[in-house]
């Protein structure tokens, strides 16, 4: 009965490390991230693509109320799965680090330095007490030195760097995808195919314009460019991944039961 006691202790104490090195409630926030839609992210050589998957619980539920893709400033796009409104949270203080910085250096932000930026101010909610970590793990994205970037911030506080990256649900299965088919010398519009070739990978081949989400930032002019909704319905008719309408029928009624 004691040891179970002392387990709750370590459990419920963000401060408090277990005895084999655990932050519990830093794991818990990672398996937050992985109840969110999928969140991908794609660097290639003329720029990055990030793709997020918007599926929405009932079809009363404006879909743009869906916000999933932000932009942090001209050259710097994030992708967020997890608790919403944590990420809004993160983003809101991203933005505000991109303005301070253009404001104090005259120059926009490097994508790493933001990164880290926000990596540190997540990483303090790890250790101060009365406070949660976010349940949240974004997809920053953008050009710095007119080199395409492309990083991943974790609940832990820990930022990473990658070629190509999911977060949220079905990660695994992605993942996988994204390695079997990664190439690096490939232009931008190859690496929009892969992303939304990936996120298909775990939607039965088949995606909608309308449950999807998707931006871009080239390396020619380092403008943060987010698709409407008919640039993502000729994407996916080109690469041929786009649902029929039977089988957008049959997602809006599993998005009911979910």
């Amino acid at each position: 009965m004691q040891g179970q006691n002392q387990q709750q202790a370590y459990d419920r104490g963000i401060t408090i490390f277990s005895p084999d090195g655990r932050l519990y409630q830093v794991e818990y926030a990672r398996e937050a991230v992985k109840r969110g839609t999928a969140s991908i992210g794609v660097r290639t050589e003329d720029g990055v693509v990030l793709a997020v998957d918007k599926r929405i619980r009932s079809p009363l539920m404006e879909r743009d109320s869906v916000e999933k893709i932000h932009k942090a400033d001209d050259h710097i796009g994030i992708a967020s799965a997890g608790h919403v409104a944590d990420a809004r949270q993160l983003i809101d203080f991203a933005r505000r680090r991109a303005q301070v910085n253009e404001l104090r250096y005259g120059e926009p932000i490097a994508v790493e330095t933001l990164t880290k930026e926000v990596t540190d101010y997540i990483q303090q909610y790890t250790q101060v007490g009365g406070a949660r970590p976010f349940g949240v793990a974004l997809i920053i994205a953008g050009i710095a030195d007119g080199e395409p970037k492309l990083y991943e911030t974790d609940p832990s506080g820990t930022p990473y760097e990658w070629k190509a990256l999911a977060v949220g649900a079905d990660r695994g299965e992605i993942r996988d995808y994204l390695e079997e088919h990664y190439e690096e010398e490939v232009d931008l519009d190859t690496g929009v195919e892969l992303a939304l070739s990936a996120l298909a990978s775990a939607n039965d081949d088949s995606l909608s314009p309308e449950g999807l989400g998707l931006a871009t930032i080239s390396v020619e002019d380092q403008q943060f460019h987010e698709h409407d909704l008919s640039e993502r319905e000729a994407y996916l008719e080109q690469f041929g991944l786009l649902a029929s309408e039977e089988e957008e029928a049959e997602d809006a009624d599993d998005s009911d039961e979910e």
